[in-house]
């Protein structure tokens, strides 16, 4: 299919996703919509007089030409809905971009995806949030996404990089431009590690109703969303509300009752359209990651293990029955202490065994 023609399709004026996607049904292709005759067209159910004077103008795909060398110069994928690349979570969705733009090195497909969002005026309390939230899942491999704009958005942003986590910034504007201007610094480093996403052509300017718009790909393109810190009225709640219409998990960290940019995140806890968070380590055990985790660190423990010296083998042998002392381990292995505090100590660099108060030891 070739990549004119589907950008061609986002251009045609008076037709949206669904539309778009019901065209390509019926026709089988971008070029197919555009080679087709009127009467054709007019049998499509759906589409009325107007929408085929849009299509049959030649417009589209003029403009198409401009945007396909913008792309091409500036290295920016083009994710067509039927593509491969296309991020799956987001392709069930019913109303999902038939096409979006992609700079960057994410994989969008990744296993985890988690996407965080709030208000744009965050207080400490809720950038700690983000860091700590950050933090823990950094080990967990996951891809987080956010909408880089002030506030929690970019925070999130900024504890991935940290972090050296990837993350993805959906724009509510095309990729020649970045709002807010302050944030390219941010912008940058993500396209290095994760990338812009945007459904939005060349010379869109971020306008208002364009946020509530990109909210839903925020929504579809993550396993869960998770609102820090969030006032009743604004991007937030609309996000976890697509979400939730998406049938996608939606968590919320609770806030003081008194404190109006965490009103949103309570009512949405009251309302049960979020599950209630503390920590990270809540979404980890709600979305079964720990369980994941424990697995495979047991399967690499295996793996350590038979690369082990006799005497390093016998003293996990033994710890697998549980925790024994020093003096304890000396007397079953019959091993002499001084021996086998070195073994215990190479054990303990390998991070195979942990030291507990009072020379006693245990399995990681």
């Amino acid at each position: 299919m070739s990549k004119l023609h589907k950008i061609a399709l986002t251009f045609i004026k008076s037709i949206g996703p669904i539309t778009a996607k019901s065209l390509l049904a019926y026709c089988g292709s971008a070029e197919n919509v555009f080679s087709a005759t009127r009467k054709q067209l007019l049998q499509i159910p759906g589409i009325g007089e107007k929408t085929v004077e849009a299509i049959l103008n030649t417009n589209a795909l003029k403009r198409a030409e401009e945007e396909l060398k913008f792309v091409d110069k500036h290295d920016i994928e083009v994710l067509f809905f039927s593509d491969d690349d296309y991020p799956k979570r987001l392709k069930n969705c019913f109303d999902s971009p038939v096409l979006l733009y992609f700079k960057g090195t994410a994989d969008l497909n990744h296993p985890r995806i988690i996407s965080i969002v709030g208000t744009r005026n965050a207080t400490e309390y809720g950038k700690n949030l983000c860091k700590q939230l950050c933090e823990v899942l950094a080990p967990y491999d996951v891809l987080i996404v956010s909408g880089l704009a002030y506030g929690i958005d970019v925070t999130a942003h900024k504890e991935c990089i940290t972090n050296q986590m990837g993350t993805v910034g959906v724009l509510g504007h095309g990729l020649d431009r970045l709002y807010p201007q302050i944030h390219k610094p941010v912008a940058q480093k993500m396209v290095l590690n994760g990338g812009l996403l945007s459904e939005f052509p060349t010379l869109t300017n971020p306008d208002r109703q364009n946020f509530p718009q990109r909210n839903r790909i925020i929504a579809g393109i993550a396993d869960a969303t998770i609102v820090v810190e969030a006032s009743i009225k604004g991007g937030a709640l609309i996000t976890a509300e697509i979400a939730n219409s998406y049938n996608k998990d939606v968590y919320a960290f609770p806030g003081r009752t008194n404190d109006i940019f965490s009103e949103g995140c309570n009512f949405l806890i009251k309302t049960n359209r979020a599950g209630l968070i503390n920590n990270a380590n809540d979404l980890i055990y709600y979305l079964g990651w720990d369980d994941e985790v424990k697995e495979k660190k047991k399967q690499t423990q295996t793996t350590l293990h038979l690369s082990l010296t006799t005497n390093e083998q016998k003293v996990v042998d033994a710890l697998r029955n549980g925790q024994l002392s020093i003096d304890e381990l000396c007397i079953q292995l019959n091993i002499q202490q001084s021996k086998l505090a070195i073994v215990i100590l190479t054990l303990e660099m390998q991070g195979i065994i942990v030291s507990l108060p009072g020379k006693v030891y245990k399995l990681a």
